[in-house]
């Protein structure tokens, strides 16, 4: 795991402990993106600890859920913490009365009697710090407030955005053990209707709880303040100089990347 905390820049202890905790994850989210970008490439997307080390972080590329938060749960057991692996269904800009498939991963972990959840692979909305599983009360965090609620059977995890709640994803506590999420990763990464075979996604946290995303050609830095800017990229050549940039994923000069959502300008 040496490589790993390197790759993060993490130097603090390692004791199973809410700090330690927090600290690891938000080292995690501010250097290693969020991104879908050997889906756009069709490359294979391997969840083995091989294939998700020497990519993520020997690699010094992202990745999506099952890469970003399968490495989290490796770290995190080697460190002693109780952790179990959690199914859900992404809502986010979904209606409540859509049915999303059950194709994210996240990460619950049990420590000293109570029961938290952290997320390293959800995006513009991947958690900087764990929150409590057991109350519906609004939970700071270094960026939007959070809250898990109950209706019925579900749990919804919910940021506020601007004065609105809205629905990050929902589960149901039932653990997605890797045999689930080899099927689910291997639907979301080569399904044709899959969002992420259509779309060019990277996400970034940055030190003053503010965030960068890219989506297809529309980059934003997005402040703690819910502020944000955002501009079109226009050239191939712009998106590969943003990606090394803002988000450390380096590609050889003339790359392309085969995605319906780079609709680019003539010229």
């Amino acid at each position: 795991m040496t490589a790993y905390f390197a790759r993060i820049g993490y130097s603090g202890r390692f004791d199973p402990t809410l700090k330690t905790l927090n600290d690891i994850v938000r080292a995690h989210v501010r250097t290693i993106p969020f991104e879908n970008l050997d889906v756009i490439l069709g490359r294979p997307i391997e969840l083995s600890p091989d294939a998700l080390a020497r990519k993520l972080v020997d690699g010094e590329r992202g990745g999506y859920c099952f890469e970003q938060n399968g490495l989290l749960l490796l770290v995190l057991a080697s460190l002693g913490f109780r952790v179990t692996p959690l199914g859900a269904r992404v809502r986010i800009g979904r209606p409540r009365d859509a049915v999303p498939s059950r194709t994210h991963l996240l990460v619950r972990v049990d420590l000293e009697g109570e029961a938290w959840l952290v997320d390293v692979g959800i995006g513009a909305f991947s958690l900087a710090s764990a929150i409590r599983l057991d109350t519906p009360d609004e939970q700071q965090t270094p960026h939007e407030p959070r809250r898990i609620i109950r209706e019925g059977s579900r749990l919804f995890h919910q940021a506020l955005v601007g004065s609105t709640w809205q629905d990050v994803y929902e589960f149901t506590l039932e653990e997605m053990p890797l045999v689930d999420r080899e099927l689910a990763n291997w639907y979301t990464s080569t399904h044709p209707e899959s969002h992420f075979r259509h779309n060019l996604m990277a996400a970034r946290a940055l030190d003053d709880g503010g965030r960068v995303t890219l989506l297809n050609r529309e980059f934003t830095i997005r402040q703690r303040s819910g502020e944000a800017e955002s501009r079109c990229l226009d050239t191939p050549q712009e998106l590969l100089l943003t990606l090394a940039r803002h988000f450390g994923l380096h590609f050889e000069p003339g790359t392309e990347f085969p995605c319906p959502g780079l609709d680019w300008p003539p010229g």
